[in-house]
This record gives structure tokens, C-alpha cells and sequence, in this order.
């Protein structure tokens, strides 16, 4: 019979008094005291651990498209094209999520949903801070957040910077590429709306990608993210529907008609309506 095996005989570290363990470094005790279930349903921590993990995936979303934005409007593009690909494979995460969440049953979710009170998904200001660094500049959306100074006063400095796409259109106009100055100098506050020109200026891009293979790549990385935000938006809607049917959102939306109508926001029109004129 071997002795068990013992990490130590390696040189592994064993004893973390006044070291940095793992749990220090990644502030666990903070992170498993954070699930506070408020009814004695079992799958209500389901529903906590599943919303919690998604605001830190969230989190980590923020913090790439707002350093790809950056690199794009100093023209460094190609730094900016890991971060977006890394922002699609979380969506891609994000989605697989929906999985597990779908394993509630309606009858496990009606014993803790009067729990929740008003709480909705919709008030989370970081999926709508990252709504507002893709362009959908919804300014009612602020209203959730009033009671939050410091966060209504986070999106409203948001709002007043160009969205991603927004410097995407610019680099495109530093590049060589005719975009409307209507388009480029417009207010940023605002959803930016389909424009022809806009259209036009990507049909050029895709018609000759070797010449213009920096924004051709540019292009398909955008695409790539709202393709994967917009199966997150279905799934978002299927497992609503699978769940509570046709009842009114916890926040007094409409729920799965709501949610439904928000798959029909366009993030980066123009480059899907390319596809049609090439």
C-alpha cells in the first residue's frame, strides 16, 4: 500500500499563517457570505448563486469593452480584437447559464417569489451600463437608479461618451472610409439610428477586406458579440416563459412580452444590413 500522497513532499506551501492563501486572495469568505436566502425554499440559492455569478461575469464585460473602446479610439484596433472575442465567449457563458437555471421548475420558483419583492433583473445597473457602451442609449432606463446618486450619476458619464460602436465609425473615418459627418458628430446621448451612408461605408470594407482588413476584422468581431448578446436576450426570454408563463415581471414589466421586445433592438444596425446589398 503507497502513503497517501502529500503535496508537501514537493515543496508545495502548507502552512498560510501570514502568507496569502487562496481564499485571502480571492476574498472567498466574502464572496460565500454573500448568499443571504430570504424564504426557506430550496432552490431560491439556485436563483441567488445564478444572478450573483452573472453580475460578475458582467462585471469582467464592462471592464473589456471599456478598454477595447479605448484602444479603438487611439487607434489600436488590433489590441482591442482579443477583447471583444473575450466579451463573446462570456455571452457564450452567460447563455450556458440559462441551462442550469431552466432546471426550476414553476412550482420551485412560486415557494420564494413573493421574497424577492420589487427586485427585477431590469434594474441591474451594470447590464445597463453595458447597453449603453454597446449604444442602446435608453435615457428612461435611468430612472431605476435614482435612488442610487453615484450610479445614476456612473451611466449618465456613460451616456455623455461615445459607445463602442461610435468610435468603430470614427476609426472608420480616420482609416480612409467616407462616413456621414452627420453621423460622426452626433449627439452621443442618444441610440445611434440605421444610416445609408453608414451602410455604405461597410459594403466598401466588406467588398475589398485585403485593403481594409483592420476594419473588415473589426467588423465581424462586432458582429460576433451582438450575435452572442442576442442569443443571451433569447434565452433570456425562453426560460422567463418556461418558469412563470405570461405573469407580470417582479419590477411591474410586462415580462416575457417585454423581455421579447427587447430582441428586436439592433446594436450595430448597419453592419447586419450590409449583407443585403453585397
Amino acid at each position: 500500500m503507497t502513503d497517501p500522497y502529500d503535496p508537501a513532499q514537493e515543496g508545495a506551501q502548507m502552512s498560510f499563517a501570514g502568507h496569502m492563501s487562496y481564499s485571502d486572495y480571492l476574498q472567498i469568505d466574502s464572496i460565500l457570505s454573500a448568499q443571504k436566502p430570504l424564504s426557506s425554499a430550496h432552490d431560491e440559492m439556485l436563483f441567488l448563486i445564478q444572478h450573483q455569478t452573472s453580475e460578475l461575469w458582467m462585471r469582467l464585460v464592462i471592464y473589456e469593452l471599456t478598454a477595447a473602446r479605448a484602444n479603438i479610439a487611439e487607434d489600436r484596433p488590433q489590441q482591442a480584437f482579443k477583447m471583444l472575442a473575450r466579451v463573446s465567449r462570456i455571452f457564450e457563458q452567460l447563455n450556458s447559464a440559462w441551462d442550469v437555471l431552466r432546471t426550476m421548475t414553476p412550482s420551485d420558483y412560486t415557494q420564494f417569489r413573493d421574497s424577492l419583492g420589487q427586485s427585477s433583473g431590469f434594474q441591474s445597473h451594470q447590464y445597463r451600463l453595458i447597453e449603453y457602451l454597446l449604444g442602446n442609449r435608453n435615457k428612461a432606463m435611468l430612472k431605476p437608479h435614482v435612488h442610487r446618486p453615484e450610479i445614476t450619476a456612473l451611466l449618465e458619464k456613460e451616456l455623455a461618451t461615445p459607445s463602442l460602436y461610435d468610435e468603430a465609425l470614427r476609426l472608420m473615418g480616420r482609416q480612409g472610409i467616407a462616413v456621414p459627418q452627420a453621423v460622426l458628430s452626433r449627439d452621443v446621448g442618444l441610440t445611434h439610428q440605421p444610416d445609408e451612408g453608414v451602410i455604405e461605408a461597410w459594403r466598401q470594407v466588406y467588398q475589398d477586406p485585403e485593403r481594409y482588413w483592420t476594419l473588415y476584422e473589426l467588423a465581424e468581431k462586432l458582429v460576433d458579440l451582438e450575435d452572442y448578446f442576442r442569443r443571451w436576450r433569447f434565452n433570456h426570454v425562453t426560460t422567463v416563459e418556461r418558469v412563470i408563463g405570461f405573469k407580470r415581471g417582479t419590477g411591474g414589466t410586462g415580462g416575457v412580452p417585454y423581455l421579447k421586445q427587447m430582441l428586436t433592438v439592433e446594436l450595430f444596425p448597419e453592419l447586419w444590413r450590409v449583407r443585403t446589398v453585397l
